[in-house]
């Protein structure tokens, strides 16, 4: 069943839905207007009202270590992600790394432009110069939700930066302010992530099914949450695989606030959840057993 399903589709371009109220990235997020060499921004300013992008990096942290956790709970090991020749300070935490469920980057493949590797090898590469199968895109946000296009992977959402003052602790003091602290961030954050495979195949589309529903429902771990900031309530995020059998217009209206879903997509619905995505699971199953 499996190879008739990716004979008859094309699943090299999937979306994630993802929905946050508030989310503060270390890596930085970049808007389209350059504003950090002039003193004169005011957030309440229309013209600050900006669009932007927030990096890749991020994101693929947070999926990989969603995919990772999925992998453990299936009794395999994945690739540890960092550096393969580095010189690790703390070898102690790196050694129960190795006893909690990965093993040492590239030691799954004898020939990395050969051998596939484990399925976390394959899909984020990382070792020997060897490409991963998934390509993890930026996200482009606007706050004009008619100016976004879900279908390449955009979303709506609003810039702002966050000022935060810290103050003295000590009563004599009075909570005199001893510095100011700024933070770039996203508030109500709706849309798409593009997802590109440049190869596909079934047990990558099970696990990232797997992993975006074990994201979902740990999202309010701290582990689990997406990046910067989180002990204020930042990176809690809803996120789902938009069904893969819908096409550019069902997508589209998967966001569209003023429809509810078609005939057509409950039909999808109950085919993907029904027929196809059990075997891609099943094969996913099979590609860890293999693995052992």
């Amino acid at each position: 069943m499996t190879d008739d399903v990716f004979s008859e589709l094309d699943f090299r371009d999937v979306y994630v839905r993802i929905e946050t109220d508030l989310l503060v990235i270390g890596d930085s997020i970049l808007t389209d207007r350059h504003h950090a060499s002039s003193g004169n921004y005011e957030a309440d300013d229309p013209q600050n009202q900006i669009g932007g992008i927030i990096p890749a990096f991020p994101l693929s942290g947070w999926l990989r270590h969603g995919m990772e956790n999925v992998i453990h709970e299936l009794n395999g090991t994945a690739c540890h992600p960092g550096e393969a020749n580095a010189n690790f300070m703390k070898d102690e935490i790196y050694g129960r790394d190795l006893d909690n469920g990965y093993h040492k980057k590239g030691s799954c493949t004898e020939v990395p432009k050969e051998d596939d590797g484990c399925v976390i090898f394959e899909l984020f590469g990382g070792f020997g110069g060897i490409p991963g199968k998934v390509m993890r895109r930026p996200v482009k946000f606007s706050p004009v939700r008619s100016s976004v296009d879900y279908t390449r992977g955009q979303a709506e959402g609003h810039y702002r930066r966050l000022t935060r003052t810290i103050v003295s602790r000590n009563r004599e003091d009075n909570r005199e302010p001893l510095r100011n602290t700024e933070l770039d961030a996203v508030a109500n954050l709706d849309g798409a992530w593009h997802l590109s495979f440049r190869e596909t195949k079934p047990e990558f589309i099970g696990l990232l099914t797997e992993s975006i529903d074990f994201l979902d429902a740990h999202k309010t771990d701290f582990m689990h949450q997406l990046g910067g900031a989180r002990n204020f309530g930042a990176g809690i995020v809803d996120c789902a695989l938009i069904n893969p059998l819908y096409d550019e217009r069902e997508l589209t209206r998967v966001f569209d606030r003023g429809k509810k879903s078609t005939e057509k997509m409950a039909e999808k619905d109950e085919q993907w959840s029904g027929e196809y995505l059990p075997a891609f699971v099943a094969a996913l199953e099979e590609r860890i057993e293999r693995e052992q």
